[in-house]
């Protein structure tokens, strides 16, 4: 066996190798911390498995530690936890698992340490090293973990069909590890999630969420996808990305592949934005395209009102999925709803009022919105991509300048409601409060210049049109 022990430079190693060597017991440091130790990543959550009690070993631990040290048992699992500061250390005794078909909890029984790393799930998480003092960085690699580390491989230490049966999480688990290491999946392991993917309907919808959190975290979101999609795996977790896939041809126009356009798409946000609800926002932008497809003569293929069908799809897959159904939620169907109004507006002549409008409906989601806009642009005529980004960048000018005008003019119209009663010679009133609605909306939108006398003139005006004339009792008479 290799000996490792300046990767275990951490004093907390020693001190647990220390109690172990007291109690008699072999103590290892195993799974994904190992992997990460290799990795050179952080990995906060050091695991622990000892021949015996993992628990006994925990509480001794605890008690060596002394104040402030909080040890938290878990007995139907046969698992401890132990906190101090910062430092969370998870104990469980070594221990061997079958499974039955309809269901991933195994049945689990006391084991060696041989049985313990045979059960888990990768090659990579199946490395231990040894913290007893006369063993102190041994490392047990019973499945070529540092082989598959080298060559950047995700692979089963067993037969991978029995374990995707008997965990089907573990399909997902392999997607999110390529995705998050940019690992590939070996083509054994590959193969065998395609013929298990049926397996995946006994996952809870949590443990499925977590992975997909996980993978939308990445640097590159879509690997996940896209192996999701390859798999099989798509079509039983979010059916309607599944269905974005494909391109249908008419009297030799096509539109473009949906799926693959939203991938591009996804890992544009992500290369901008480490906000995992604006991914989210990217993932489910153009969801709604497979269902508002449609073939005109004239315009060829559309996909008219996709971006508001596709924000009333949203809750319902965000509530299929077990995501938040709050803030975070609203905020991926606005970016849903309205991704399709900076380019709409760039396409026309780039005003202050259609400017003001979209700040307006876009609120505190306006610098995810122009991302996710920027994002969007995926033509291959760099020319016309050139162009777009450019006239965002102009949009954005005039954000910034309009924001500006905003804290001086604070949004109050030129004139209040007792200038509009004295103008019109009105009672207070609803009637005034028509008057007074309508200038502040045009006063926001800057579609009236913002001096006293524009308020006055388009008072005037609208009370014409809404009246034929004005009252014989308008100071204006």
């Amino acid at each position: 066996m290799t000996s490792l022990p300046q990767l275990l430079e951490n004093p907390i190693f020693a001190k647990v190798g220390a109690v172990a060597d007291r109690m008699g017991r072999e103590a290892y440091v195993v799974g994904g911390y190992v992997r990460d130790l290799f990795l050179q990543r952080h990995s906060k959550d050091i695991d622990f498995v000892t021949v015996g009690s993992g628990i006994e070993l925990a509480q001794a631990v605890g008690r060596s530690l002394g104040r402030g040290t909080h040890v938290n048992v878990f007995r139907s699992y046969g698992t401890a936890q132990v906190k101090r500061h910062d430092l969370e250390l998870e104990f469980v005794g070594a221990r061997k698992e079958s499974y039955h078909r309809d269901s991933r909890n195994p049945i689990v029984e006391d084991g060696t340490l041989a049985d313990d790393i045979a059960r888990r799930d990768f090659t990579i998480n199946a490395m231990a090293m040894c913290v007893n003092s006369a063993r102190f960085g041994e490392l047990i690699d019973n499945y070529g973990g540092i082989r598959d580390l080298n060559d950047r491989i995700i692979r089963t230490p067993l037969d991978p069909d029995i374990t995707f049966s008997d965990d089907p999480l573990r399909m997902m688990r392999a997607i999110r590890f390529a995705t998050q290491l940019q690992f590939e999946i070996h083509q054994d392991t590959l193969n065998a999630i395609k013929r298990n993917v049926e397996r995946i309907k006994i996952i809870v919808r949590e443990r499925i969420k977590d992975e997909l959190m996980k993978i939308m975290a990445s640097s590159k979101p879509s690997v996940g996808w896209i192996l999701l999609f390859e798999t099989g795996l798509l079509k039983h977790i979010l059916p309607e990305l599944q269905a974005m896939h494909g391109v249908e041809v008419v009297n030799g126009r096509a539109h473009k592949d949906n799926f693959w356009h939203t991938m591009k798409v996804l890992d544009n946000v992500a290369a901008a934005t480490d906000d995992v609800w604006t991914r989210w926002a990217a993932l489910l932008h153009d969801i709604a395209k497979p269902v508002t497809k449609r073939w005109d003569k004239q315009n060829g293929w559309t996909f008219h009102n996709h971006n508001f069908i596709g924000a009333k799809m949203v809750p319902r897959i965000f509530s299929r999925l077990t995501l938040p159904t709050g803030m975070e939620m609203r905020r991926v169907q606005k970016l849903v709803e309205l991704h399709m109004r900076p380019i709409a507006l760039v396409e026309d002549e780039v005003t202050d009022s259609a400017v003001r409008r979209l700040i307006n409906y876009a609120e505190d989601q306006l610098e995810p919105l122009m991302i996710l806009a920027r994002a969007d642009i995926t033509s291959k005529n760099e020319e016309k991509k050139q162009r777009f980004l450019d006239n965002f960048d102009l949009v954005e000018e005039k954000f910034a300048a309009i924001n500006a005008l905003d804290a001086d003019r604070a949004f109050r119209p030129a004139i209040n409601g007792n200038d509009i009663m004295e103008l019109l010679g009105l009672p207070q009133g609803k009637e005034v409060g028509y008057y007074l609605t309508n200038l502040t909306r045009v006063s926001k939108d800057c579609e009236i210049g913002p001096t006293r006398q524009d308020a006055i003139d388009y008072v005037l005006a609208l009370a014409r049109e809404r009246m034929g004339s004005l009252p014989q009792n308008s100071a204006e008479k």
